[in-house]
């Protein structure tokens, strides 16, 4: 893919770059960056082990105060240590480390800017993507569509890492945790890099279920109403164990 490759050639320029440089920007990692990092990076992997990406194609973003912490371009997550915390301010300055920050830093920042989220996933999720060039909108085949808010738009496409796309991921996340990206992948943000996750991992389980239950000759699957996908939003808000 012409992202991966340009992503990848990215990475290398930074690590390059970062030899050459030798000092990180701006000020040194604070604990609870350096702990954020630790969980970021995890998360990035966990999307390459449960087959959401390919590769260095997807990016994952934690916020902590004013400074978000992303995915550097093009280096593979199993990689990353410690020592490579990648971190920007919300005007998209990098204020921590040497690598070149994520490609798509701009639909990061765009949700960073525009929500009360704290953590973002972007992937190339196989399902989600085969969906997102079939329909404007995921079919509403299971109710779990109430826990990303309603029916899951598809964002027109324009290319990757540009204004456009950061524009046209915001207009289908309105009232939304989550979107699909035409010809492109997945975007999902929650209160947690757990929470992103789980939310990603949903929408690509749900465009799965959709592809199976409308490949079945003469059969149209039964969709479920605005309204009943409402309803079981609304009660999934209280669902699992009280803190």
């Amino acid at each position: 893919m012409a992202e991966q490759r340009q992503e990848q050639r990215d990475g290398r320029d930074a690590r390059e770059d970062a030899r050459t440089v030798g000092e990180p920007w701006g000020r040194g990692v604070r604990e609870e960056e350096a702990r954020a990092w630790e969980h970021l990076v995890a998360t990035a992997r966990r999307t390459v082990t449960d087959g959401l990406v390919v590769g260095t194609s997807g990016n994952v973003s934690v916020r902590v105060g004013d400074i978000v912490l992303v995915t550097p371009s093009g280096v593979p997550y199993d990689r990353l240590t410690p020592d490579d915390v990648t971190g920007v301010d919300l005007d998209g300055r990098q204020v921590l480390g040497t690598l070149v920050p994520t490609s798509e830093l701009p639909m990061h920042l765009a949700v960073h800017r525009s929500t009360d989220a704290r953590a973002v996933v972007h992937t190339h999720a196989v399902h989600a993507t085969a969906v997102s060039t079939l329909v404007p909108e995921l079919p509403a085949v299971h109710y779990m569509s109430g826990a990303l808010g309603g029916a899951v738009r598809v964002a027109p496409y324009a290319t990757y890492g540009t204004e456009e796309l950061a524009e046209n991921m915001l207009h289908a996340l309105a009232d939304r945790t989550a979107c699909l990206l035409q010809n492109h992948g997945t975007i999902a943000y929650g209160d947690t890099l757990d929470q992103a996750f789980d939310r990603t991992a949903q929408l690509e389980w749900m465009c799965h279920l959709w592809l199976t239950a409308s490949s079945v000759p003469g059969l149209t699957p039964t969709l479920l109403s605005p309204e009943k996908v409402a309803e079981a939003g609304e009660k999934l808000r209280g669902y699992g164990q009280r803190p």
